[in-house]
């Protein structure tokens, strides 16, 4: 099995995670333990539980009111002024229009930041990580606005241990819940989020790599100060993520994925994390 994970050492961590599910976390990424191939990893991968953290989104999805909704129209084929259809032309195909920021999206440093990186500028190798999360419904009956703190998350490696180097961290607060039926989605009130002393001590002391929430922002300050700095910072974040309550708060991989267009500044992803 380590041989086959030394085949992905592009994806440090998830070269460690398989290795952990596998039953090895304690044998040296470096040394193999026994042979195998490709498909043996996959059986191993596929034996897994899966759960998807992504959103459906259509032209009905919740969105910012200065971005507006997506479109989603049938394409025309230019030679006869009407749309395609497996009737006529074999296929059928639509246009989508819509922001970057939509449904559940990656925002890259470029986002907020003109000298930041732009998506066709991440590696790789951010798409495979070890997944942390951090539960604050709990605090959320008392305080519905209640941000992440340092406190809380020392609680939590009191609990689970240290937050791993490299892992991408998760935020649950089951906004995600009432996603297409709540027409308050979109107030700054309630508002569960991060708090800047929080998301500053993740990448700073911790090393994470990324993070993701259920919310549209991160943080729900008047200069979204959270938000503001981490993709300053030269990070990136995953938004509208849903089923992070199917999810436990370590021991788990999270895939996410997206297009590469150049120069840009934001795109819907698909996201599902792999269970112990």
């Amino acid at each position: 099995m380590m041989t086959i994970l030394n085949q992905l050492c592009a994806s440090v961590w998830m070269l460690f995670l398989v290795i952990s599910m596998s039953g090895c976390a304690h044998q040296s990424a470096m040394t193999p333990r026994r042979s195998g191939t490709l498909a043996d990893a996959l059986e191993i991968l596929t034996a897994r539980r899966w759960v998807d953290l992504t959103h459906t989104f259509s032209p009905k999805t919740p969105v910012w009111s200065g971005f507006g909704p997506a479109v989603f129209v049938n394409t025309t084929n230019p030679a006869t002024g009407k749309p395609f259809s497996v009737e006529a032309d074999g296929f059928h195909t639509l246009s989508y229009s819509f922001v970057g920021q939509y449904g559940t999206h990656i925002d890259p440093p470029a986002h907020f930041s003109a000298q930041g990186k732009t998506l066709d500028q991440l590696s790789v190798t951010n798409m495979i990580l070890r997944l942390v999360v951090f539960d604050v419904t709990p605090h959320l009956r008392n305080d519905p606005d209640h941000a992440l703190t340092v406190s809380d998350i020392l609680d939590w490696e009191a609990l689970h241990g240290r937050v791993p180097r490299g892992s991408f961290a998760a935020l649950r607060t089951d906004m995600s819940r009432d996603w297409d039926s709540n027409p308050r989605r979109l107030q700054r009130s309630p508002f569960p989020g991060w708090s800047l002393e929080a998301i500053r001590f993740l990448y700073e002391k911790r090393g994470i790599t990324g993070n993701g929430h259920e919310s549209l922002d991160t943080d729900s300050t008047e200069g979204l100060e959270s938000e503001s700095w981490l993709l300053r910072a030269g990070h990136w974040q995953i938004e509208a993520m849903t089923h992070l309550d199917q999810v436990p708060a370590t021991g788990t991989l999270i895939v996410v994925a997206w297009p590469k267009p150049e120069g840009g500044l934001g795109f819907p992803v698909r996201a599902f994390a792999i269970l112990p």
